[in-house]
């Protein structure tokens, strides 16, 4: 199937790199769903919709591959892949190791203004009802602890990783475990807010071992987005791990 806009393509700023905002747009569309698995986009199609050149639309394509967001494959053109659970409990992987040495640092060094800029934060997810706005709210929180201790590019690394998570996010909607999510937040924060760089990393390794519960639950909800749905025991995390 092909992938086609029911409503008029964003205004692109000429002021600003067109591949990187197309990348962005287009990320989006297939995070959130809009975009679903199976469907082909081609650069001719694109660039008609956004009446730009075929340059950038390939220079996003070719990130939105990097991802795993696209695939091309031979005789079908570009596809939307179906979400590897194998990527995704990479991605968390990973993710979980380098946010744990962040929160570590945040602990040790954050000071009152940082402290408070990270409360009113959690203040306002805990005020939206949108979720969408919450998903953004975040990985606003995340990528403030990261900035906050001077490694922004470790978050620009987890961003690049966790394409197949955020995708995992927006098919949990139904299920979204917001309640759990502002909670764990809230340990994360309160143990920063008392320089406890253990109580810090205990509380975001489990806050980011959530998804270990919610997968499989996900994928046989929405079998069809999975190339490889787990049953339950796929994703328990080890005793003493």
């Amino acid at each position: 199937m092909q992938a086609s806009s029911h409503h008029a393509a964003p205004r692109l700023d000429a002021s600003r790199p067109i591949g990187s905002q197309l990348f962005a747009m287009l990320r989006g569309r297939i995070v959130r769903g809009e975009i679903a698995p199976g469907m082909r986009l081609s650069e001719a199609g694109i660039a008609a919709e956004f009446q730009i050149s075929r340059q950038p639309v390939r220079e996003a394509f070719i990130k939105l591959s990097e991802e795993g967001l696209l695939e091309v494959r031979p005789q079908r053109g570009t596809v939307v892949p179906k979400i590897s659970v194998a990527m995704v409990e990479d991605a968390r992987f990973v993710r979980e190791a380098v946010e744990a040495d962040v929160v570590r640092l945040a602990a040790e060094r954050f000071d009152g203004a940082q402290k408070s800029r990270l409360e009113s934060l959690l203040d306002e997810q805990h005020r939206t009802e949108d979720v969408r706005a919450f998903i953004d709210l975040d990985d606003r929180f995340h990528r403030m602890l990261a900035d906050g201790v001077g490694r922004a590019h470790a978050w620009h690394v987890i961003e690049a990783l966790k394409a197949q998570l955020d995708r995992v996010r927006y098919l949990s909607v139904a299920q979204f475990p917001r309640a759990a999510i502002l909670s764990q937040h809230a340990e994360v924060t309160d143990a920063i807010r008392r320089a406890d760089p253990a109580a810090a990393e205990a509380a975001m390794r489990r806050h980011l071992q959530l998804i270990n519960a919610d997968l499989p639950a996900v994928a046989r909800a929405h079998a069809d987005y999975f190339e490889d749905a787990p049953d339950g025991a796929s994703f328990q995390t080890p005793k003493g791990g």
